[in-house]
């Protein structure tokens, strides 16, 4: 399958490489790829290095990414995502799957971040009423990125991931695609209103990761 990944940070770029090693056809966008290019992160990161190391793997802007992709990923920051999209342009979103795996994260109030969106609306329906035509399914923002795409590095898997979204061939895409990282226990939460409460589960998991020291941990639905 032809997947468009939108954002190049640690999540954009952890999903890419597994969709990629999984045999599918993978761009990932930013707004600018010349400026991306160029820039050295703190740590030493360069996504030309990373390119290099990755060369099934392609880079585009956000129009030439979503063009590309038959299902879509949104691994922006959580403010990022409606420029990302706006910029995607209405031809290329039309109609296609966007699996969301973002968070409403806000850090202008230093550590730890609260949410910019929450109670009585949430991220996942934000996009889902600016971009009616895509079909939104929220999930794996409960996880790290590592987890996302590996869940049985942690309890051999045994743990839960939920999905979110109106439109339930869209939610079947997701769910099987899932699957193929390792996924097992799957919960379909109902529609993207109920991506209020996974998206309200991250001051949880920022305390528990301040509690832990690791990100390396996940909730388990026990029935």
């Amino acid at each position: 399958m032809k997947i468009g990944v939108l954002g190049t940070g640690i999540v954009g770029r952890t999903v890419s490489e597994k969709l990629a090693e999984l045999g599918h056809e993978v761009q990932i966008g930013t707004r600018d790829p010349a400026a991306t290019r160029a820039r050295t992160s703190a740590d030493g990161f360069s996504i030309v290095e990373w390119l290099s190391a990755h060369p099934n793997l392609t880079l585009g802007t956000f129009a030439e990414t979503a063009a590309h992709g038959e299902l879509l990923v949104n691994a922006t920051v959580g403010s990022g995502a409606i420029p990302a999209l706006e910029q995607a342009g209405s031809t290329a979103r039309a109609g296609k799957v966007l699996m969301d795996i973002s968070n409403p994260l806000d850090f202008s109030q230093g550590m730890p971040p609260s949410l910019s969106i929450c109670n009585t609306d949430s991220l996942g329906e934000t996009i889902q009423r600016a971009f009616p035509a895509l079909r939104v399914v929220k999930t794996l923002n409960t996880v790290t990125a590592k987890l996302m795409v590996d869940p049985r590095a942690l309890s051999a898997g045994a743990h839960t991931i939920f999905v979110s979204g109106n439109d339930g061939e869209a939610k079947a895409t997701v769910a099987a695609l899932l699957r193929t990282f390792g996924w097992e226990d799957i919960v379909d939460l109902g529609d993207i209103t109920t991506a209020r409460g996974t998206e309200m589960m991250l001051p949880v998991w920022v305390r528990l990761w301040s509690v832990t020291k690791t990100p390396m941990f996940s909730f388990k639905l026990v029935r």
